[in-house]
């Protein structure tokens, strides 16, 4: 017999996914296209990453974006090791048993965050549903480290949902990320069978006790279409959003990663995609990015600074009146 090495890496990154029936990947659309990763400040980034031996979300997740960002020295760590412990039918991070957290990994991300003049750093995890604080402390001292060997850099950060322990949560909040992210991913109707791990409401609450401890500090989600919401879906998760004071709203393309993965049941068009720009807009968000190729930390630094100036005008605002 003989054995393809591909398929067998993909078994073995999602093992729980192999009971699942083959789905078309079919062609994507011509909106969806992005250049092959190349150029010398891409590879350096690579090399940077690599010789940290740190894990990022943009190649374990596969992100059509990696040669665009890494070019412009954007990366998004994700630490606490590259196993996670959920299975989520739309992600292509591996899933199983994680080992022990490595107790230098926060310091390691803080020292690459130094070597590339890093403004703004992006941080996520994987999910440590293993851990008792759910990797709340493993976060907090991450942050700590950069804020020590970077401290001009901005922070925003990505966890799971610490399974709603807010003992966790609050950890995370009071080491004072300037951005604290949480994606809710898709519509409620969803969840089951997208991302059975997890709880909408959970997700919600979680955004909400951030405004609720330091109201201060930027709060931001993000989701996917192209799963099979409707577009009355995806309002009434802005409206649930901004309900929870979150600032900051990203929407993006689904992309299927393996034949194993959820389908997508359709692609939105760029003209789709600008309006539900111009309907989260509507809804009061601070800042909004809504495209086909836009992930959670797409242009994040960029965008924090529009963040930041965005809730400014409004303070200037309020002073004036």
């Amino acid at each position: 017999m003989t054995y393809n090495p591909e398929l067998l890496n993909k078994a073995k990154r999602h093992p729980e996914k192999q009971k699942n029936p083959d789905r078309p990947m079919g062609r994507k659309p011509d909106w969806i296209r992005v250049r092959a990763p190349q150029g010398k400040v891409y590879h350096e980034t690579r090399e940077i990453v690599h010789k940290a031996k740190l894990n990022t979300v943009c190649e374990e997740a596969g992100c059509p974006n990696v040669g665009e960002c890494w070019d412009k020295k954007h990366a998004t760590f994700m630490i606490m090791g590259e196993i996670c412990t959920r299975a989520c039918s739309f992600c292509n991070i591996a899933t199983g048993k994680p080992g022990e957290l490595d107790k230098m990994e926060p310091l390691r991300v803080g020292v690459a965050v130094g070597q590339m003049d890093l403004k703004h750093v992006v941080v996520t995890a994987v999910d440590r549903d293993d851990l008792d604080d759910g990797g709340a402390e493993h976060f907090e001292k991450t942050i700590g480290a950069i804020r020590f060997k970077s401290p001009g850099t901005t922070i925003e950060i990505l966890p799971g949902d610490f399974h709603g322990d807010m003992e966790s949560i609050d950890r995370v909040i009071r080491a004072k990320p300037d951005v604290f992210n949480h994606n809710l991913e898709t519509v409620p109707r969803l969840y089951p069978t997208i991302r059975p791990g997890a709880r909408y409401f959970r997700s919600l609450r979680l955004l909400q006790r951030v405004k609720d401890v330091d109201p201060a500090q930027f709060t931001k989600s993000g989701m996917m279409v192209g799963l099979g919401e409707t577009r009355e879906e995806v309002g009434q998760v802005m409206d649930d959003l901004r309900a929870a004071d979150v600032d900051f709203l990203t929407i993006g393309q689904y992309l299927q990663p393996t034949p194993k993965h959820a389908p997508v049941e359709r692609f939105w068009s760029p003209e789709e995609f600008e309006e539900l720009e111009r309907m989260a807009r509507a809804k009061g968000f601070l800042m909004v990015s809504a495209s086909p190729l836009t992930r959670s930390s797409y242009h994040a630094g960029d965008d924090f600074e529009k963040l930041r100036a965005a809730r400014d005008a409004i303070l200037v605002k309020g002073v004036v009146a």
